[in-house]
């Protein structure tokens, strides 16, 4: 019989957390995608790595609550916040997407953050005459 209690098990050293690289980022992009049911705020640099996101359905709004201006606002707020601290955020080129409530609440928070909103661009999506229909039914 194998005795288990003279196995010695290697003491493995704990591997000490990396400090996190400081970035600055201080030009990017703001996407803004506004439905009807709820709006996301998106803080990227130019190439479209993603700083810091946030919605209204994190921010605590539920239902139909998520799709009012004021939880953009609160959304907006929140991204803002985070990505001046974190990244020292301070131009931004603001995309917008979407048709929903939150499209103008989302960009005036960044004036009210100081970030300056170099450019405003609606990229919502056009409708183009949908799919091909199906064949017609032979009888």
């Amino acid at each position: 019989m194998a005795d288990t209690s003279t196995t010695t098990t290697a003491a493995v050293p704990a591997a000490g957390k990396k400090k996190k690289n400081k970035r600055s980022v201080p030009f990017g992009q703001v996407h803004v995608q506004a439905t009807f049911n709820n709006t996301i705020i998106t803080f990227s640099d130019n190439t479209g790595a993603v700083l810091t996101q946030c919605s209204a359905g994190a921010c605590g709004f539920r239902g139909s609550k998520k799709g009012t201006a004021y939880a953009a606002q609160v959304a907006a707020e929140k991204a803002a916040a985070a990505a001046k601290q974190q990244y020292g955020f301070s131009k931004a080129d603001v995309f917008i997407k979407g048709v929903g409530l939150g499209r103008d609440s989302a960009v005036r928070v960044m004036a009210g953050m100081d970030i300056a909103v170099e450019s405003i661009k609606d990229v919502t999506g056009v409708k183009h005459g949908g799919v091909r229909p199906k064949k017609a039914r032979r009888i």
